[in-house]
């Protein structure tokens, strides 16, 4: 049974069982290393958030598309909805499989001389699997680290992967975009639709600016994204599963 916290904003549809998911996961799995990830297992369902291991997650990419661009790099830093554990945090530039264009140069600031000596990801996925086993991850726009993520399994490791999110973007959807009103008709009544990037949802939590695009800054400010986010519209006891997808 899925249990709402009275007054916060509520998913559109039931959330998936990933308990469930990852003991299928754990039987098809092939590859030792997604094997371990699957058998880590995560929470359950109703593990209150203020109990849930949350590890905040960014990649940055070369592109949108995870079928034709690459991932130069990743960020991650587990915590809790009471403390950010920077000490743990981790930041790996990577080898894009294909040339840095001036514009993600420009966008990312990481330059040729950067990724020379940057190992390829096929050399550092199965230790990001581990940091990531038994964790929830937490992103800001899910389909980024979700799509590339899989796409970098199926390459390397010859299957796909799977992995419970919290993405703070969709949160904040619910909050400034769940009202029904089509687009065209909150224009007409000269409504501006709310702006749910990284940089401008933490403004309205009065949370400080950081520059954005490095991955490790980014999954810092989703992590303190996500704890002004519950303290401010759920609770420490909302369940896991009302918020993740």
């Amino acid at each position: 049974m899925i249990r709402f916290t009275p007054g916060a904003p509520q998913p559109a549809s039931a959330p998936p069982d990933w308990q469930r998911q990852f003991a299928r996961l754990t039987e098809q799995a092939q590859h030792p290393a997604l094997k371990a990830f699957y058998a880590a297992g995560c929470p359950a369902a109703d593990c209150p958030l203020e109990d849930a291991p949350l590890l905040a997650l960014d990649i940055e990419t070369t592109g949108l598309n995870p079928q034709r661009d690459a991932i130069v790099s990743l960020g991650l830093v587990p915590f809790n909805l009471r403390r950010i554990q920077c000490r743990q945090a981790q930041y790996q530039v990577v080898k894009p499989s294909s040339e840095l264009s001036e514009e993600s140069i420009t966008f990312h600031r990481i330059t040729h001389s950067d990724i020379q000596e940057a190992p390829r990801i096929a050399s550092i996925i199965e230790n990001l699997l581990q940091a990531m086993a038994g964790k929830v991850v937490v992103v800001h726009y899910q389909a980024i680290e979700r799509g590339f993520l899989d796409q970098v399994c199926r390459r390397h490791l010859g299957e796909g992967l799977q992995f419970p999110v919290i993405d703070t973007m969709a949160l904040e959807a619910r909050l400034h975009r769940g009202s029904g009103e089509p687009n065209w008709f909150q224009r007409l009544l000269g409504k501006r639709s709310q702006s749910i990037r990284l940089d401008d949802s933490r403004q309205r939590y009065h949370l400080p600016h950081y520059q954005a695009h490095h991955a490790l800054t980014d999954a810092i400010a989703t992590a303190e994204l996500l704890q002004a986010q519950v303290l401010t519209h759920y609770s420490l006891q909302t369940a896991v599963s009302d918020v993740w997808q």
